[in-house]
């Protein structure tokens, strides 16, 4: 007797069946791991936690921002237009590899929602911890326009765009206080 579970988001195609879960966990980090997209979309890997892997990611964010933040502004901006331009790409590859619209496991949308958020603020734990547990509670809540937008656009633009305007709100707070 062969017990299979299904993972949120995935459907069983009419007449075969569903693999189980640990075949599931195969494939994805199979993608996850083996191409450069999957690599970047799952954030080096960091997505791939089984408990809050959008928070995980977001933690894992934290290096590169540090890295990002040292750089002139001139030069922050069209990076993190190139690198939201690049998650299209690879969270809408990476999402129709694994056949989902937007797996938990990509992470690459959180991450440069995370450099969004904080690339106005001072290089401060503080104003990073609040710019931190703000955007996750945006991103969590999905308040609108942020669900709706999630309907709206499709493939890799759809999972940016959400998280690039729970950024927007975190920052609005952030700029309030």
């Amino acid at each position: 007797m062969t017990i299979s579970l299904k993972i949120s988001g995935m459907k069983a195609v009419k007449g075969v069946p569903m693999k189980s879960l640990l075949e599931q966990d195969r494939d994805v980090r199979r993608v996850a791991l083996g191409t450069l997209e999957g690599l970047l979309a799952f954030g080096f890997g960091s997505g791939l936690s089984r408990y809050a892997p959008g928070t995980v990611g977001t933690v894992a964010a934290i290096p590169i921002a540090i890295l990002l933040k040292s750089l002139p502004s001139i030069i922050y901006w069209p990076i993190l237009l190139v690198l939201f331009l690049l998650g299209i790409h690879i969270c809408g590859t990476t999402a129709t590899r694994l056949g989902r619209h937007d797996p938990g496991g990509i992470v690459w949308d959180e991450m440069v929602a995370f450099w969004l958020t904080i690339s106005f603020l001072p290089p401060q734990w503080a104003w990073w911890l609040a710019a931190f547990v703000l955007f996750r509670l945006f991103d969590i809540l999905k308040p609108w326009p942020i669900r709706q937008s999630e309907r709206l656009f499709k493939g890799g633009l759809g999972i940016m765009v959400d998280d690039i305007i729970a950024a927007l709100y975190a920052m609005a707070i952030l700029a309030l206080v």
